[in-house]
């Protein structure tokens, strides 16, 4: 196909260089145009930007000179949005309305009622919901956003496990990534000989969001309550997502780690304790649905388990599948629970720039953009 004009708003910060760099040599998009804040504009990115990735800066990249995080400076199909959280729920909407595509990485919209909050490989068809959003909103372009890091690869293996045997709740403890705080993010007199036992607003999302995810797609006039919306809030979707009856304990930890998240997970299902093996065949034989397993971002594998007794663990694992596989380990009997195991996902890829990237290749292929 002829490569679709894409542009990443935020892209000096360390989300955005993480788009920069899985941008390159995309076989789909091309990159047309960088934005960032004022203090960048008119500036060669290579000069503007304190790059902090481990790989080297794309040569595309180095020359190109920054522009305003407008609609009127930023000419694409598709804008990937590394923005903070209050800039999206700014600007997000004015390239929506302008006939943008918008991947989303910030939580601005992620519960609005006609928003997808998607994992490809978990709910594909949740992102016909921007049928319903461009009703709504009477606007050409959409709003796609992909979740909270630490919600990602809890939510895939839980998928896994809802299909097979229904999940009626977790119980949660993260560890997560310096990487995942931005930068310059904490301070090292803060985290070195140290963990840091809360997250602002981490545990309040963790809590919620797999529960819109693992959630079923519905067309029809009036959601009912149990769907988590506010139908006094104003005119009711044509689609909605009904919430997933799951209840969830989630306690939320920084760790001096640089690149991975990592949850240890006790979950009760509906069929008590099942045979541990049968439990590790799921989750290994786990497949994407088709329309999001043959993407150029897809992950190979979406699960990948570990057998050995330290495993998984972020410097050895978190580039499985190129970043986009989900790692389980750890899978045992759980004396309060029925089981309980240990999950890991790369939050700057899977959990954030590179689960936008797959999120705008299933619009392509799902032929919404």
């Amino acid at each position: 196909m002829n490569q679709i004009p894409v542009a990443v708003l935020g892209a000096t910060g360390s989300v955005g260089q993480r788009f920069i760099s899985l941008l390159e040599n995309h076989p789909w998009f091309k990159v047309v145009a960088l934005a960032a804040s004022d203090r960048s504009v008119n500036q060669k990115y290579s000069q503007a930007t304190r790059w902090i990735l481990d790989s080297p800066m794309p040569d595309y990249a180095k020359d190109m000179i920054i522009v305003p995080a407008s609609v009127e400076a930023v000419q694409a199909k598709i804008v990937f949005s590394a923005l903070h959280s209050d800039v999206a729920k700014e600007l997000e909407p004015q390239f929506a309305k302008a006939g943008v595509a918008v991947c989303s990485n910030a939580s601005a919209f992620r519960q609005a009622d006609d928003v997808p909050l998607l994992l490809p490989e978990v709910n594909a068809n949740h992102i016909h919901l921007i049928t319903t959003q461009r009703k709504n909103k009477n606007w050409s372009g959409c709003i796609i956003t992909n979740p909270n890091c630490t919600s990602t690869g809890l939510t895939v293996a839980l998928k896994a496990l809802d299909d097979a045997f229904g999940v009626k709740k977790v119980f949660a403890v993260s560890m997560q990534a310096l990487s995942g705080a931005g930068y310059p993010g904490v301070s090292s007199m803060d985290i070195i000989d140290n963990i840091i036992p809360n997250i602002n607003g981490e545990e309040e999302k963790v809590e919620l969001e797999p529960r819109k995810m693992l959630g079923k797609y519905i067309e029809s006039l009036v959601p009912p309550s149990s769907a988590g919306y506010d139908s006094a809030a104003g005119t009711p979707p044509r689609a909605f997502i009904e919430f997933a009856d799951i209840k969830f304990s989630a306690h939320t930890n920084r760790v001096a780690v640089l690149d991975g998240h990592t949850v240890c997970a006790s979950v009760a299902l509906s069929t008590p304790q099942p045979d541990l093996q049968v439990v590790s065949d799921i989750l290994r034989n786990y497949s994407a649905p088709e329309s999001a397993k043959n993407l150029p971002s897809s992950p190979r594998p979406v699960i990948s388990v570990r057998e050995e007794a330290d495993r998984p663990q972020p410097r050895l694992d978190r580039l499985t599948g190129k970043g986009m596989s989900t790692v389980v380990g750890r899978i045992r009997e759980d004396s309060i629970f029925d089981i309980k195991f240990v999950v890991l996902s790369h939050n700057t890829i899977r959990g954030a720039a590179g689960g936008s990237i797959y999120n705008a290749e299933l619009l392509v292929n799902e032929g919404l953009l």
